[in-house]
Formats: structure tokens, sequence, C-alpha cells
């Protein structure tokens, strides 16, 4: 059996258990010479058509990342979450390469299929990961360094793996690192905007996140209340891990409670509005509110809101 890994003690474990599960619970054999598993073409569509928003969310990242990385030598890959591949980026001369590798549409990456590998092994760890030419499984894919990063959908949930592999004998592992990088940084932005997508209407209220802001997102409605996080998000701020979100009001989790509260706290806040977009004109703001000016007048003395100029 090969070494597996050469890195550091903690990616040897992880990887070393990834190799376990392919050798014992998934029963592979390292010098299996079956092909990839492929779906028909029926199939596909259908897995396509299930992730339709997504993909159209994704499609203009994917080229962005191609074109970082496509004169390279290198394919762009995203999967489901099950790692069946549904969209690909690569050369017209790197095609049938990357074609009889089978990192191709409808192929199965997962690791019950392929073993240790970028895609199915992003998958089961739910993390970015590295898997550099012999750290492969399967002896028929030691030739490839695949680099990725999972994407979680609106409800927390895995939906997708983002890949790059490249067959190239010469890649370093330190070239793959910054390519990591890339990845990862694509996949938070793919999973923000998808985030955004899935609450039309919604206020988008990036949270103070630290690595990565792009994915520490909060979808909050005219109401504000908080209906929606991203998966950081909700492990930041202990919220469900997964699923639908429990409505909380913005300033429960976001610590922004000075000042009115409640009822008090509302009728002020619409007060303003109405003032606002009646350029300070009291008559104007209180046929707005459907009240009159002399009461308009009360209401904005008790709450300490005097007129603007």
């Amino acid at each position: 059996m090969r070494a597996v890994g050469s890195g550091s003690a903690a990616a040897r474990s992880w990887l070393a258990a990834s190799w376990r599960r392919s050798a014992e619970r998934h029963g592979l054999d390292p010098g299996g010479a079956a092909e990839a598993r492929m779906l028909d073409g029926t199939s596909l569509a259908l897995r396509r058509e299930r992730h339709d928003r997504f993909l159209q969310v994704a499609a203009p990242k994917l080229d962005q990342l191609f074109g970082l990385v496509g004169d390279s030598g290198c394919a762009v890959l995203l999967t489901d979450e099950t790692g069946i591949v549904l969209d690909r980026r690569c050369t017209e001369g790197d095609a049938a390469t990357f074609c009889d590798w089978g990192l191709t549409p409808g192929a199965d990456w997962s690791e019950a299929a392929e073993g240790t590998n970028g895609i199915g092994t992003c998958l089961t760890e739910e993390r970015r990961v590295t898997i550099h030419r012999d750290e492969h499984f399967l002896a028929r894919n030691i030739g490839m360094s695949c680099m990725d990063a999972p994407i979680f959908g609106a409800d927390g949930q895995l939906v997708a793996a983002l890949d790059i592999s490249s067959a190239r004998a010469d890649q370093t592992e330190g070239f793959n690192r910054l390519i990591a990088a890339t990845v990862d940084q694509t996949a938070r932005a793919i999973e923000a905007e998808f985030f955004r997508v899935s609450f039309p209407g919604a206020r988008i209220v990036v949270a103070d996140s630290g690595d990565h802001p792009g994915s520490m997102l909060l979808a909050v409605d005219k109401d504000d209340i908080v209906i929606g996080a991203t998966r950081n998000a909700r492990r930041a701020l202990g919220l469900e891990p997964v699923g639908r979100l429990v409505p909380r009001p913005a300033p429960d989790i976001l610590g922004r409670e000075e000042g009115a509260t409640g009822f008090e706290k509302a009728e002020r806040a619409a007060v303003m509005r109405a003032l606002t977009r009646a350029g300070g004109n009291v008559s104007q703001a209180a046929r707005a509110l459907g009240i009159g000016r002399a009461t308009l007048y009360r209401r904005m003395k008790r709450l300490g809101i005097g007129e603007q100029g």
C-alpha cells in the first residue's frame, strides 16, 4: 500500500481516515481498473434541472475562476452534494484528457465510487481539501491533483463541491496551495450570491465575521426580523445549524438595542421614515401616516423627535 500523505499530522489524520473509509466502508481496491461511474443523459439533465437556480448563480463565478487557471492546464468542475459533476470548464485542447480521467459532467466522484479524491473527500469531510497525485486511493487517479471546497445552501446544508483538477506532472504542492485558496474564495462567493437570491426582497446584512465576511450573512425582512443566515453565521451566532431558521428580531442577534425598545422603537422608526420621505414636512408626513398634524407633533415630542430643517 502506498504511503498516505507527507504533510502535517492533522493532514495525515483526515487523509488516513479517508483511505480507511475507501477500503473498509466502500470496499474499493486501490488497483481496481473499473471505469468511472456515469449517469445517463436523462438522469444528468434531471439533476441539472433540480439545481437550475444554483447553476445559474454559479456559472459566472466558474467562468471567472477558469479565466484564472484554464491556461495552466486545469479544469474547473462543479458537483452536486452527492459528487455528481454538473458543470465543467476546460480548454478544447484539454477536454479529451479530462474525459479520459472521468472528469466530465455526469461522472460520480463520491468517495464511494472513487475512494479518496478531491471532490468526494471534500463532500464527506465538509471542508476544503487538496488531494495531490498519489494521495488518491485508486491508482488510476494518481496522475492528477485536485483542489476542492464545499458550498453550503441557504439552509446550511451541503449543496455542492467546487473543484479544480490538474493532470500536469510538474504541478507542485506549493502551486496547489495557491489554487486551493482561490477555489475556497470562489466557493464562498458562490455561497454568498446563492444566499442573496434565496431571499428576494430581504435586506442582506453582513455580520462581523473575521475570516470570511462574505459568507457571514443574515437575511432581514421589512419588519427587522432575521429570516435566514448562512452556515458560517449560524455557527458563529449560535443559531440552528441547518434547516429553517426560527425568526428572531435582528437586534436580539446583532446586539443593537440601544434607546427605545418594543412598540416605542417601532413607532419612532415609522415616524422618522415618514418625515424623511416628506423632506421634513410635518403636514405631509402626517398625511402619509394617516393622522392629524397636531397628533404627529404630540408623538414627535413624546418620542424626542425634533422638526427637521
